[in-house]
């Protein structure tokens, strides 16, 4: 039997009902999208994690197939729909700006950057809303001084970004015009920072094209545009979407205030209990005959990754439906597995621990101030406005 995905609503952080039922029976779920053909759903952590991180599951494969999907457009999506080692070219270009070492280089210019928002918070007196003035303008300004984008068109970007995001306001006439506008805007970005190069990660990647020709013209910009997208849509959502948390459990915020050293494995266990995504993972197709679990995937079937369901296997963790900010989790999935694991992970790790501490420990008495604004038609949730006080 197929049914309708995806399963998790707007408006809530929970896990829906329907993943619980597919996690207690063995083998995968047969689904259908709005969009493309018939899935697999993989909700257990081993068989996503297998998914995830096999060989034998490509996910270049899904440009040549009607693939599953939340919106009419079909897309290719740049780097995310690469193997290798076309894949490992692009991310080799990019992974340096991202590793552990050069990102907790940046910490003390985000901590800055949450000083400063909290003090303009307090100026402004609450209510205020915690998205607009906090949650999208750390990540907004750490991803724009280390790519080399002027914070200023940051209104416009991120109009071009909630429609990259967007599942179905947009035809896939206006989601392919608004790509093309983003694109047209990085070109003309690119354009100056050829002729004005800077220490920026665009200016050395325009250099990887130029002079070393690793990438094309279009790779560049796409690249530069997925970066500018990935690099801060979802920590602006995770950062209330993780507070919104902590307020429905007085108890384990107060923990973290009493004892901040407890908040970057906080920040891991948070990863791991909020199901951001409304749908699942990009599909990834098998190239050959592959047994998931209990199910035998044929060659030339798409599998989809409920990566919020798989976080929440009471077989890979005790208790999984229990927040635990004292208990950091082993190996969740919030940043993905294998070649596609997120490439600004250690980015986000740090950006989300900054955001937290300076609310907790800055607004000792942060509140909600009033009725929160939920996205809708997304592939991330989240709040479009959070109204608080302290």
């Amino acid at each position: 039997m197929t049914v309708a995905y995806p399963f998790n609503e707007a408006g809530t952080l929970d896990l829906h009902e329907a993943y619980y039922e597919a996690l207690a029976k063995p083998g995968l779920l047969r689904v259908r999208l709005p969009y493309g053909e018939p899935a697999w759903l993989a909700t257990r952590y081993d068989d996503a994690r297998l998914v995830l991180g096999d060989k034998r599951f490509s996910r270049a494969e899904s440009v040549k197939h009607d693939a599953p999907r939340m919106r009419p457009a079909m897309v290719d999506g740049g780097i995310l729909t690469m193997d290798p080692p076309d894949h490992t070219r692009l991310r080799t270009l990019v992974a340096k700006a991202f590793t552990v070492r050069r990102v907790e280089e940046l910490r003390p210019r985000a901590r800055e950057i949450t000083t400063g928002l909290i003090r303009d918070m307090i100026a402004a007196g609450p209510p205020v809303d915690l998205v607009d003035m906090f949650a999208l303008s750390l990540p907004v300004a750490v991803i724009c001084e280390l790519l080399g984008v002027p914070v200023a068109d940051r209104p416009r970007f991120r109009v071009w970004s909630d429609n990259a995001l967007s599942t179905s306001r947009l035809t896939a006439e206006q989601f392919m015009a608004s790509r093309e506008e983003m694109r047209e805007y990085m070109r003309g970005l690119i354009a100056d920072h050829r002729a004005n190069p800077r220490d920026d990660l665009m200016t050395a990647l325009i250099e990887a094209r130029d002079e070393r020709d690793r990438l094309s013209e279009l790779e560049l910009v796409d690249l530069c545009s997925g970066i500018l997208v990935a690099g801060h849509e979802t920590t602006a959502s995770q950062i209330p979407n993780f507070l919104l948390t902590l307020l429905d459990r007085p108890a384990a915020m107060a923990r973290l205030r009493s004892d901040p050293a407890l908040i970057p494995g906080a920040v891991e266990e948070l990863l791991r209990f909020v199901p951001l995504g409304a749908s699942s993972s990009f599909p990834r197709y098998a190239m050959t005959d592959v047994q998931v679990g209990d199910t035998l995937v044929r060659a030339g079937e798409p599998v989809l990754v409920a990566v919020g369901a798989a976080n929440r296997d009471g077989l890979r963790f005790a208790d999984p439906d229990t927040l635990k900010v004292d208990a950091p989790p082993e190996q969740h999935l919030g940043f993905g597995h294998g070649v596609h694991h997120c490439l600004g992970a250690a980015l986000a790790r740090m950006e989300l621990q900054e955001a937290l501490r300076a609310l907790l420990l800055e607004l000792p008495g942060l509140r909600l101030a009033g009725d929160v604004v939920w996205k809708k038609e997304m592939l991330v949730r989240g709040l479009v406005t959070m109204p608080v006080g302290w």
